[in-house]
């Protein structure tokens, strides 16, 4: 779900100049929680071009309506622009602006010379220096994110009608199209680890596939039952290579859950194999 300036405002109980009973105020606790925190819902560069409206949106209003006094007050202020810049820095777009609020605004516009006759819109441009090359970097940002999407199967259906594993894999394509952070990565790699897990349990068969007098394999063991499962249905060197995609598949899945600080291209190819890999064996399941 998309995150945009109106959400950082929360209804409360009070009456208001004109008697409603209801009064829109900033959510400064929520601002509050983004200071410490990513969110976990939304991703921080969602979040950053989000407050990067409710900022500027308030600073223009002080700067060419509201005569120096913005909608949101100064201790508010304060507390959005602080969330602002913590939210660009953890999206790897830092972004600071040389004051905090609305009084030390109109210090800055002062001190630019954007006072007295045609001062509006000299602090509309002052407001476009500031924010609308970081703002531009941010949406092409988003826009490569969005288009950053997982493979999609030559599998003619949507769906493997392996529960378990379609559950999975609609999260792993959910957390990927919205991670920004190696830590966000790592979580990937971990929803690509439960796949396989997943995988090994549908298709893994103790009388099928554990040689006489073994115990079934643990489910931790995922690589040896998948590669048991791919040796029964491909036996033969003929089908050497499928088996190593297999392994190949498990190991990447590893390796970016485990990974210090896994890029968003490392964390995509461990999600494309995974995805690969619950096409083949429901393709082998069929046959």
């Amino acid at each position: 779900m998309s995150i945009t300036a109106a959400d950082f405002f929360v209804l409360e109980e009070r009456l208001d100049a004109w008697g409603s009973p209801q009064v829109e105020v900033l959510d400064t606790e929520r601002l509050a929680s983004i200071v410490a925190a990513k969110e976990p819902d939304h991703s921080d560069l969602d979040v950053t071009l989000a407050l990067m409206d409710l900022v500027r949106d308030d600073l223009q209003h002080s700067g060419t309506e509201g005569s120096g006094s913005g909608r949101i007050a100064d201790a508010d202020m304060r507390v959005g622009v602080h969330a602002l810049e913590r939210a660009s820095d953890r999206a790897g777009y830092p972004f600071k602006l040389p004051f905090r609020d609305h009084s030390s605004w109109k210090s800055y516009w002062i001190r630019k010379g954007a006072s007295g006759t045609g001062g509006w819109q000299a602090r509309r441009d002052l407001l476009g220096d500031l924010f609308d090359q970081s703002y531009a970097r941010l949406m092409a940002a988003q826009d490569r994110a969005l288009d950053s999407t997982l493979v999609e199967a030559v599998s003619p259906r949507e769906r493997l009608s392996w529960h378990e594993v379609d559950t999975a894999t609609g999260e792993l394509r959910r957390h990927f199209r919205t991670a920004t952070t190696a830590q966000d990565y790592k979580a990937v790699g971990l929803d690509c680890v439960t796949i396989t897990e997943a995988l090994s349990r549908q298709v893994y068969d103790h009388a099928r596939h554990t040689p006489v007098g073994e115990e079934t394999p643990h489910e931790g063991k995922t690589k040896l039952r998948l590669d048991r499962y791919v040796v029964e249905r491909l036996p033969g060197a003929d089908n050497s290579e499928l088996r190593k995609l297999a392994r190949a598949s498990i190991e990447m899945a590893e390796a970016v859950k485990h990974r210090r600080a896994p890029t968003r291209t490392e964390a995509g190819v461990a999600a494309d194999a995974v995805i690969l890999l619950a096409n083949m064996l429901r393709r082998l399941d069929e046959e």
